[in-house]
């Protein structure tokens, strides 16, 4: 079973996209988890507080590094399997496309970060294994790229949809 872990600030976004369809039937047949957290619970002040100034200047707002640090730590520490992957949703990241969906459904555990605002503390690369883009152009979060990989993703997995449809489909390689 593949598991994904899915870090945001807008966890109510995803719960009817998961819960219809072949993403539904996946879950149920415990061929995928997933599994939402809200970086708020990672937070330390009364306001739950994400975002801040960027670490060195710049115009916006971007994505603190302490409630993602913390996630992520209480994450890993649970993951006993080496065949997992931490994935950053940027702009300026590595495109996504069906050859790295293939290589990313023979993982165990797949730990998707949705940035917001001007996007995440550059710190936060340190804690990174891949930052991946679904385009050349910017989205207002990675909520919207997230359920996009899932998707493709959980579609490859074994007994997810037929065999011969995933054959027979224009993008395989």
């Amino acid at each position: 079973m593949l598991e994904f872990d899915i870090l945001t600030i807008f966890p109510n976004i995803f719960d009817s996209y998961f819960s219809e369809s072949i993403i539904k039937r996946a879950q149920k047949r415990k061929l995928v988890k997933i599994k939402i957290h809200n970086l708020r619970d990672y937070t330390t002040d009364k306001h739950r507080t994400v975002d801040d100034a960027p670490y060195g200047g710049g115009a916006g707002m971007v994505m603190k590094v302490e409630p993602i640090y913390k996630a992520l730590h209480a994450l890993k520490s649970k993951i006993q399997n080496p065949k997992s992957k931490v994935i950053l949703l940027s702009p300026k990241g590595r495109q996504f496309n069906q050859r790295l969906a293939e290589r990313f459904s023979n993982l165990d555990r797949i730990i998707l970060i949705c940035g917001r605002y001007e996007g995440v503390d550059e710190r936060v690369s340190k804690f990174v294994d891949k930052k991946i883009s679904i385009g050349p152009y910017v989205l207002t979060g990675g909520e919207l790229p997230v359920m996009i990989i899932v998707d493709v993703i959980t579609r490859l997995i074994p007994g997810v949809i037929k065999k011969e449809s995933l054959e027979e489909e224009t993008f395989s390689f």
